[in-house]
């Protein structure tokens, strides 16, 4: 779920540059910033925010603080560009780190834990370095993401991630082995006639109940269901 790639994506109260991402702005990142529960939440941390997109979708719809973590370098320069020229660059801080790197050195906790994480396992690789390392678990591994997770976390905290249906299934499993309970899934359909591709979900330490809705992004090629533009519509010029 990807968008064609241009220099810069415009969205109605900021813009992203995205030409020295490793990853471009895509569907997932923006499901993912326009689905995550932001309720009661004063502290953020994005892991892997690549242009930036989910950390200032997520300063538009809070008022909370926001750190960011990106391990590539050129990402991470960019990101940096993009927060700066944002309305929410005094509550965005970006950190050029691995999160395990970070973690050693973080003594906050966090309310949200957001990541659009890498997920291709034992596949093909690009031959720019900086986008296997954007698309595939090498550096950071679902376990990799739960362990982090479970340090930065406060005791109420919450993780809300996005993943291909398989990887999610597997994630889910993980989770519950590491002690998180999933306390929000949403499943997203491309058509109504095609099997899930995507699934939203948000893990609790300290919930166990599992509510379960599915989103269909297109009736039809190019024609988008109320359901999806009710969701992005505070974002995407187009609605």
């Amino acid at each position: 779920m990807s968008r064609r790639s241009n220099p810069y994506f415009q969205f109605k109260q900021f813009t992203l540059f995205q030409d020295r991402c490793a990853m471009k702005v895509g569907t997932d990142g923006v499901l993912l910033g326009a689905w995550t529960d932001i309720k009661n939440t004063q502290t953020i941390l994005d892991i892997g925010t690549g242009t930036g997109l989910v950390a200032l979708m997520l300063a538009q719809r809070s008022t909370a603080q926001i750190d960011t973590v990106e391990i590539d370098k050129n990402s991470s320069i960019q990101a940096k560009e993009n927060i700066t020229q944002s309305p929410w660059k005094e509550r965005i801080k970006i950190y050029h780190s691995s999160v395990q790197d970070y973690t050693k050195y973080c003594s906050k906790r966090y309310n949200l834990i957001v990541s659009n994480p890498p997920f291709f396992e034992n596949a093909y690789k690009a031959l720019k370095a900086s986008r296997t390392v954007a698309r595939h678990t090498d550096l950071l591994s679902p376990v990799d993401l739960l362990n982090v997770s479970q340090q930065l976390l406060d005791r109420e905290g919450r993780l809300t991630v996005i993943y291909p249906t398989e990887a999610a299934n597997r994630f889910l499993t993980l989770a519950e082995k590491s002690g998180f309970f999933c306390t929000q899934k949403l499943l997203v359909k491309p058509t109504p006639n095609r099997p899930t591709k995507r699934i939203l979900m948000e893990f609790s330490q300290s919930q166990n109940n599992q509510p379960e809705n599915t989103l269909t992004i297109e009736t039809e090629r190019h024609l988008y269901t109320p359901e999806f533009i009710d969701l992005v519509k505070d974002f995407y010029l187009k609605y």
